[in-house]
């Protein structure tokens, strides 16, 4: 297998492009909140988390220091641009001081605390609400829980957690007969381990015998979901890759999905033609760009640093 130090230019490019789509967009006004939107947002997955994942990725990017001064600038020009559609974090501030259990608006405030954002009202009632039994006590699956506590390491609020306890209660935790994983566990599985290493900043917290079935079963699982032209989430898994240490998965995924991308960045999430209506086309797709940054800067990061490489 060729290593990845062959293929940057590749990684490279694809992420690149994709970041500079979601950065264009963003400017002709696409995935904007309505006008007038309020905290009780009649559809939080329509504009509201999407705003969050395109965050969290140039979060990312600002955070690895592996882009060069273009992408870089933007990435913060995004982040900004999303920070400023959430009213520089009032909006964040009044839905969770009207929803005590709602936990988005600390997972969303994390990317911009991450890239230098913060609001101090925010800040110190997430502190407040840290304290509570009841935020911790509502039913959702484990690797949503990992999901806030790695959201409050990197706010600062609240007590350490039982890492290990609430990793061994995921799926993965488990290390299940590899055969069952479906669509949906395989989302499970990435945000496990993204949770856990903080987006690949501590590979060392993942737990080893999870790291050991990763190592062993990714390459497998990517070549089947790029067999049936799942590219969303082999992106997710190419990004687990990174965050494990020494990437197994080889150049040939990467590769598949820079082919598959449209020369303007647009990178599709499945292998269904893409919608001729530009705003659907965004929609359908707008994720799958955020995978595509997040996993090439990921990926960037661990194999420059571990190779010795200056970015």
């Amino acid at each position: 297998m060729m290593p990845l130090t062959d293929h940057l230019g590749t990684i490279q490019n694809w992420s690149s492009k994709a970041l500079n789509w979601l950065h264009t967009t963003h400017q002709q006004g696409y995935g904007h909140l309505p006008p007038h939107a309020t905290v009780d947002l009649a559809d939080p997955d329509g504009a509201y988390k999407p705003l969050g994942e395109a965050a969290l990725a140039a979060s990312l990017v600002l955070r690895d220091g592996v882009a060069g001064s273009h992408d870089t600038q933007a990435a913060r020009a995004l982040i900004d641009s999303c920070w400023h559609q959430l009213q520089d974090g009032n909006l964040l501030y009044e839905r969770q001081l009207r929803h005590l259990t709602l936990t988005d608006p600390l997972e969303l405030y994390a990317h911009f605390a991450r890239a230098g954002l913060r609001h101090r009202l925010l800040d110190e009632l997430l502190a407040d609400y840290a304290g509570l039994r009841a935020p911790d006590a509502m039913e959702v699956v484990p690797n949503r829980r990992l999901a806030v506590a790695n959201a409050r390491r990197i706010v600062g609020v609240g007590r350490d957690p039982d890492w290990q306890a609430l990793a061994a209660a995921t799926w993965l935790g488990a290390t299940p007969e590899p055969w069952a994983v479906d669509w949906g566990t395989g989302y499970d599985i990435t945000h496990t381990v993204f949770h856990l290493t903080d987006w690949g900043a501590r590979p060392d917290d993942l737990p080893a015998s999870m790291a050991r079935y990763l190592r062993r079963w990714l390459p497998v699982w990517v070549d089947i979901w790029l067999e049936v032209g799942q590219f969303d989430l082999v992106g997710e898994l190419l990004a687990v890759d990174a965050c494990i240490g020494d990437p197994v998965c080889g150049p040939k995924p990467w590769q598949q999905l820079a082919a598959v991308q449209q020369p303007d960045g647009l990178t599709p999430r499945d292998s269904d033609p893409i919608a001729g209506d530009e705003h659907t086309a965004f929609k359908e797709n707008e994720h799958t760009a955020v995978v595509a940054v997040i996993s090439g800067t990921i990926t960037l990061a661990r194999t420059l640093g571990a190779a010795g490489i200056a970015a």
